[in-house]
């Protein structure tokens, strides 16, 4: 059985057991989420399609981790005019396992 579910304006193709990184949810660690945004459900030899959610469908997660993923470079330079500007980021990510999935 898999779903693919939206989060953080990404959208995920998930199974019970997997874990993904997806955007920081202001979740505490342990704790159990509830993605809601499901568009495709598949699983025993039935498939939903909703239009643009399935209606009812709900795949609940286990919160493992937060944490910052690696750092990237944003270098902004402009030749002959002496203008350069380095900037790192590092972006926050949420980790999770996914539990369950009801259609």
């Amino acid at each position: 059985m898999y779903a693919i579910v939206e989060t953080g304006g990404k959208q995920y193709k998930v199974a019970p057991g997997d874990t993904l990184y997806v955007e920081k949810l202001e979740v505490a660690v342990g704790d159990s989420v509830a993605l809601d945004k499901v568009f495709f459900v598949s699983g025993d030899g039935e498939t939903k399609v909703g239009a643009p959610t399935v209606a009812g469908a709900k795949v609940t997660a286990k919160v493992l981790e937060h944490g910052r993923g690696k750092k990237i470079i944003v270098f902004k330079y402009k030749s002959k005019k002496n203008y350069h500007k380095k900037q790192g980021h590092r972006q926050p990510f949420t980790k999770i396992q996914i539990e369950n999935i009801e259609a």
